[in-house]
């Protein structure tokens, strides 16, 4: 079982410019999130999965630089972008995550890699750790079926249109308790969200790789820094989008299995 870890990565951000390449203590958001990838387990290749728009070149620079594979794909699309790059590099599974999270827990990957191999789920997702803090896993089988019989083409918010217990193999990991908090944002959308990364990554050692749970202990300690972003939300699909798709499920849940089915015949 081939195993790689594709980093979603744009910059285009309206709401915070060129965000992935702002410096947080002397690495940049993206270099970040590839030092924390490059610390799971039993992860094959890293893939930086960004476009085919001129605009995205400097992360190619960046993949080059840490010495990681890139792969340029569709801009809107990011869907189609994770399927083809995928498949480009031979994967069975993926492990998902986007390139503004800079605190991704290590440890949870680590747990869902360990899932993926025992119990070969569809997609796996992690519920109730602080939002910017968890990675997807998707079997490629499932990533390519869902491509192959979508409608939408915006799969920026890709989530509803794999998290079908009806059709895949849903797993879900509930984080730990101390872990739990869902309303807690450890992200960069907002300018907000970038300064109270900034306070994060300036409390540790530059050339540390700080642990979720150091960081939380870190603003347990100091609450008033949850002051920072606290009145940011964080964005999802529209009611009539979501409304649309399960629709679209609804009518052709037959032919999808048939999809399914066919594309899954060879697999390990």
């Amino acid at each position: 079982m081939k195993i790689g870890l594709l980093i979603t990565a744009r910059l285009k951000s309206s709401r915070l410019p060129f965000k992935l390449l702002r410096d947080l203590n002397g690495y940049s958001i993206i270099e970040h999130v590839i030092n924390r990838s490059k610390a799971i387990n039993d992860v094959e290749e890293i893939v930086l999965c960004t476009s085919t728009n001129l605009q995205d070149k400097p992360l190619v620079e960046v993949a080059k630089k840490n010495d990681i594979f890139y792969y340029l794909g569709s801009e809107e699309d990011v869907l189609q972008r994770l399927s083809d790059a995928s498949q480009f590099f031979g994967f069975d599974y993926v492990l998902s995550i986007t390139g503004e999270n800079p605190i991704l827990s290590i440890d949870h990957a680590n747990l869902m890699i360990n899932r993926i191999k025992t119990l070969k789920e569809d997609f796996i997702y992690i519920d109730g750790l602080p939002i910017g803090t968890a990675v997807y896993g998707l079997n490629v089988n499932a990533l390519k079926t869902v491509c192959e019989f979508k409608k939408e083409i915006d799969t920026e918010i890709w989530g509803p249109l794999i998290n079908r217990p009806e059709i895949f193999k849903v797993g879900k990991i509930i984080a730990e308790e101390f872990y739990n908090r869902p309303g807690l944002r450890l992200t960069n959308d907002y300018f907000e969200d970038f300064e109270l990364m900034n306070n994060i990554f300036n409390h540790f050692d530059r050339k540390s790789i700080p642990s979720l749970y150091a960081v939380l202990k870190y603003m347990d300690n100091n609450p008033e820094v949850l002051k920072i972003n606290s009145e940011r939300i964080q964005l999802a699909l529209e009611n009539d989008t979501l409304e649309r798709i399960d629709r679209f499920f609804k009518d052709n849940y037959e032919k999808i299995l048939e999809l399914k089915q066919k594309n899954y015949s060879n697999d390990f």
